[in-house]
């Protein structure tokens, strides 16, 4: 399945498409995906002269750019609106509020009667052009709406309908401090969130019923997300938005999942799991069309090895379609940037190769929907601390060579207050397995009368400037490897129990033992369980001894039927493990800027690997792949962002996926 290029592109003149088609051409692009008066030509919610003329445009433009034989999608600029700057809403819609009281000036309440009329006849006057999709913002949400902080949805209009909610009047202030109230979850915050979801759906519904009947239901409508975490804070309920969005069942995705300019290249463990993480959030029957953004654009704001090398973490996710977003949005003149036009053809070899869909493998990440309903916050005030992910859990493991998975395995990761969002019966049944818990996950399961089954009691929890003695802890002693805790804001102080091995010590600066840094359990049930003291996992330094030491662990929970394959050779050696109709595929990301060569350490010896080298840019070539007892090396090295893919028969996959699936 060769890769689909969708172009997002916004043309000022119906006159400039001809030199759009030509670069289309030259580019491979499949779509193009008509941007309608974004960014520096937004002027607010457009209606009638102004709407006209982009109704214009986009009929010229699409008739123009179907006859040269490419699809066409739309993409209005704004359903609530992105943030002020500056502008003033002139349709009479009640604005956004934020949790401090902050009243936007250009952006909608999801509640208010006015902004529902617009958005549903916007959207359906665009679909009478029957674009292929009409693509919804990533406006479409709560959060991020500057000036208001953390976002809206605190506008009178909600308040009243939180107010029916709960059975009495609310104002702006209550609710905020209600919903981020330390301790156990007010019911309030279920109540916001519930009122959030529902308005919301609400407009999604309405939006779908207006195109399905403009387009006489050949248009679909299409999603922009942004991160989980705050999507969660807004109560929202990925199925049944997709549901409320479907057309004849028809509905895609476009999920973000990478920076918008220059970042580090250990950056692409966000990449890997943000794509794993929204795919397991998404029904599977949605299209995944990941948007590659070069925010402001081009190569002055992101490399081409860094978009290539986003853009093959994509493919590799299984997408049905490459969402790009490359070219300057006030240019209009596409021919203007023929280096975007070679990133293009360059990239296409190597993404062309890696396509093809499969289940992922690896140790398998927490993914609740609803996690931010269960958080129980320390200051409260703000709704920032309500959002929760497995990103923390899932850049240790990526990013020290370990694969992960958003769907269900024999090896967990449970890190932070996502552990309340699960029950006593999930909980057992992730206890009976392998099991990898911080230390704030274990205080929570403590609390929660399973420290048994961890093997481990859980104290107390220790901040960095607490007087607690033996004196402040600093270091974590493996053996004779000293490792460094001296960031971590918080430790969990752990008691074992006489059946628990204590792998690693934390040490004061004077070496006097602080407390059990790393403890390891088989429980009654049969689980494995590995306890760190850490409570900020994220926060660790890296280095090879941390990675040894996290190989271990994972060795200790996969048990007597180990699986995964473990990678080194280099710093930041990004994994992503996945089942093919073909096999066992493995493919390594180098997140270092210096040049890697990947060892990979699997239970006994490999037979049948086959290996490709993807250079930035460069068309793919077949590697030796060096094989011994439990280790295959290649000779040769992995440039800065480059991929290495690794493949194994069938023979090889039966065998491991037979052993992931119990």
């Amino acid at each position: 399945m060769p890769a689909r290029y969708h172009l997002r592109f916004q043309l000022h003149a119906a006159s400039d498409v001809a030199e759009l088609v030509e670069f289309c051409r030259e580019s491979g692009v499949d779509e193009v995906v008509l941007l309608l008066g974004a960014e520096e030509f937004h002027a607010g919610h457009p209606s009638g002269a102004a709407e006209d003329r982009l109704y214009e445009t986009a009929r010229s433009a699409s008739e123009a750019l179907r006859a040269a034989g490419l699809d066409v999608s739309l993409n209005p600029w704004v359903t609530a609106g992105h943030a002020d700057r500056g502008r003033v809403g002139r349709l009479g819609f009640a604005p956004m509020v934020g949790p401090t009281g902050t009243v936007a000036t250009a952006q909608a309440s999801f509640a208010c009667p006015r902004f529902r009329s617009w958005i549903t006849a916007h959207y359906g006057r665009f679909a009478e052009l029957v674009p292929r999709v009409l693509w919804l913002e990533d406006d479409f949400r709560y959060h991020n709406h500057a000036p208001l902080g953390w976002g809206g949805g605190f506008e009178p209009l909600m308040l009243d309908r939180l107010a029916e909610a709960v059975g009495e009047t609310v104002t702006r202030e209550q609710a905020v401090a209600a919903v981020t109230a330390p301790g156990d979850p007010h019911p309030w915050r279920v109540q916001l969130q519930r009122v959030w979801r529902e308005a919301q759906l609400e407009v999604a519904e309405a939006i779908a019923k207006a195109v399905a009947e403009r387009s006489d239901g050949r248009t679909q409508l299409g999603l922009m997300s942004s991160e989980p975490g705050v999507h969660s804070v807004e109560g929202r309920d990925w199925p049944a938005l997709f549901d409320a969005l479907a057309i004849h069942g028809r509905v895609s995705h476009r999920p973000h999942f990478a920076r918008y300019s220059d970042a580090p290249g250990r950056e692409l463990s966000f990449s890997v799991w943000m794509l794993e993480v929204q795919r397991a959030q998404r029904p599977a029957h949605v299209r995944s069309e990941p948007e590659v953004e070069n925010w402001p654009h081009t190569a002055w704001s992101k490399s081409d090895a860094q978009t290539w090398s986003e853009l093959v973490a994509a493919q590799l996710a299984g997408s049905d379609a490459l969402f790009l977003n490359v070219h300057p949005m006030q240019s209009g003149r596409a021919g203007r940037f023929p280096r975007v036009a070679e990133l293009l053809r360059r990239s296409r070899p190597a993404l062309d190769r890696v396509a093809s869909k499969g289940d992922t493998v690896g140790v398998a990440l927490p993914v609740r929907q609803d996690a931010a309903a269960h958080v129980r916050t320390v200051r409260g005030g703000d709704l920032a601390d309500l959002a929760v992910d497995p990103g923390p859990a899932a850049d240790f493991l990526l990013r020290y060579g370990v694969p992960v998975t958003a769907g269900d395995a024999p090896v967990r990761v449970l890190f932070g207050q996502v552990a309340w969002a699960y029950g006593d019966a999930e909980l057992r049944r992730m206890l009976g397995g392998g099991l990898l818990l911080d230390g704030t996950a274990a205080r929570i399961l403590d609390e929660r009368g399973l420290g048994k089954l961890l093997g481990v009691t859980v104290e107390e929890v220790v901040g960095r400037e607490s007087a607690s003695a033996p004196g402040p802890y600093a270091l974590e002693r493996h053996g004779d490897v000293f490792l460094s805790v001296n960031g971590q804001p918080a430790l969990a102080r752990l008691r074992p129990a006489a059946d628990t091995e204590t792998w690693t010590e934390i040490l004061t600066p004077d070496l006097r033992v602080w407390g059990p840094g790393r403890c390891v359990h088989t429980n009654e049930l049969g689980g494995r369980i590995c306890v760190l003291a850490a409570t900020a996992v994220d926060l660790l330094p890296y280095d090879d001894d941390g990675q040894q030491l996290l190989h271990e662990m994972v060795r200790y929970l996969e048990g007597e039927d180990p699986a995964l394959p473990l990678v080194t050779g280099g710093p930041h050696l990004i994994p992503h493990l996945s089942r093919t109709p073909d096999g066992l595929r493995l493919a390594v990301a180098n997140g270092s800027a210096d040049p890697a060569h990947v060892r990979i350490h699997l239970p006994g010896t490999p037979t049948g690997a086959e290996a490709t080298l993807l250079r930035p840019l460069a068309a793919p070539e077949p590697v030796p792949a060096v094989v011994t007892d439990g280790l295959v090396e290649f000779g040769a090295p992995l440039p800065h962002r480059g991929w290495l893919l690794v493949e194994w028969p069938r023979s090889r996959r039966s065998a491991a996926s037979a052993r992931a699936r119990r």
